[in-house]
């Protein structure tokens, strides 16, 4: 079994979320529909066009994804993870070498995995509504990551977000330099939620 990869990197730090400062490998599978504009891995245009950008792909099996594993915890990211269909077997396979699993992901599409796997939602509807969040994952998401550009984005989720029973981050948008303003305004007025920063980036991580 092969999957698309865009890039993998080990011995790395986790910045964000719960596991953040855990070291960390990251495998970033290839492909996302949904085209956020603040897109750090290349996907930036909506509805597939990075195949047209030619972004770096390279087929890898799950034996060959695991024999580059160096760390305990191993981040499932993109693209967008669950656009895959066998990812549920990529899961399994990386559990049982005793390493966390945690996938992030937009809330758009689903798999089912395993109910170990750490799920982050970090929902794009309110920039792509044409790909909704899927109501499993107001349930099953272990975290809610929202990036914060100019808080309009907090009033989109603030009623289905309400019951959820996750932890929940405000992520400044790190390209605009009003976010990080935004994100603290937010908290201050919304005291459930935590502030999660990139710290991997200003340790010159990857």
């Amino acid at each position: 079994m092969e999957f698309n990869i865009h890039e993998t990197f080990q011995d790395t730090v986790q910045g964000e979320g719960f596991y953040a400062g855990t070291p960390a490998d990251f495998i970033r599978l290839y492909g996302c529909p949904v085209g956020c504009f603040f897109c750090d891995t290349g996907y930036a245009s909506p509805d597939g066009d990075y195949y047209k950008k030619k972004l770096p792909r390279k087929k890898m099996s799950i034996q060959d994804l695991i024999d580059e594993l160096k760390s305990p915890l191993v981040v499932l990211t993109g693209g967008e993870p669950m656009i895959h269909k066998n990812l549920s077997s990529l899961c399994e396979a990386i559990l049982k070498t005793g390493r966390i699993v945690s996938i992030e992901c937009s809330g758009s599409y689903w798999v089912d995995v395993p109910d170990s796997v750490y799920i982050t939602l970090s929902p794009k509807e309110h920039i792509s509504p044409k790909y909704p969040v899927l109501p499993i994952f107001w349930k099953r998401a272990n975290e809610y990551k929202l990036v914060v550009y100019d808080k309009s984005e907090f009033e989109y989720y603030k009623d289905r977000v309400k019951n959820f029973k996750g932890l929940k981050y405000l992520s400044p948008e790190h390209e605009s330099s009003d976010s990080s303003k935004h994100a603290l305004e937010l908290l201050m007025q919304n005291k459930e939620y935590k502030i999660s920063i990139q710290t991997h980036k200003f340790l010159g991580l990857p």
